[in-house]
């Protein structure tokens, strides 16, 4: 089960100065990108995050982004502290350049929800080399599908094999 911190984090009530879609649009971008699904976007998912988004970072850059709204010290970036990166840049309190086009790309206001989807739909696709990344990944899940349905029939063989020993 996932560890909580002491209180749920209510985006509503602790940032009061994001509209309600404003605060779908950063969570649905924090979930997309959380490929681990643990709550937490770390250096890996960061970087992945950031070269989808046309705007890749070295380690260095990437470490310094995640330092920069690290309130735990964790070395990763959980969803409130992806809603710091935004009202930081509202602000203009940003030191780090990655998280300041973090903030400016994803711009529900200017966009709107649909025209963010199709900004980023658009940005996905000029990445073509982020395609073979995708590409490596599905061919990775069908492997471990064949796997498992070879070794569901090699469980099923033993068993009919087995019967006829009983």
């Amino acid at each position: 089960k996932k560890k909580m911190s002491q209180k749920k984090f209510n985006p509503y009530a602790e940032f009061p100065q994001f509209s309600r879609q404003e605060i779908r649009q950063y969570e649905a971008e924090f979930k997309k990108y959380n490929s681990q699904k643990n709550g937490f976007l770390d250096l890996q998912e960061l970087k992945y995050m950031m070269e989808k988004l046309g705007h890749p970072q070295t380690h260095v850059a990437l470490k310094e982004m995640i330092k920069e709204v690290d309130e735990d010290l964790d070395e990763k970036i959980s969803l409130r502290e992806f809603f710091l990166i935004f009202s930081k840049a509202a602000k203009g309190e940003l030191k780090s350049k990655g998280l300041a086009e973090l903030a400016k790309t994803v711009d529900v206001e200017k966009e709107g929800v649909g025209g963010a989807k199709n900004f980023f739909q658009a940005k996905i696709q000029e990445q073509g080399n982020a395609k073979k990344f995708e590409d490596e990944i599905k061919k990775e899940q069908e492997q471990k599908k064949k796997e498992k349905a070879e070794a569901s029939k090699r469980k099923a063989d033993f068993k009919a094999k087995a019967k006829m020993f009983q």
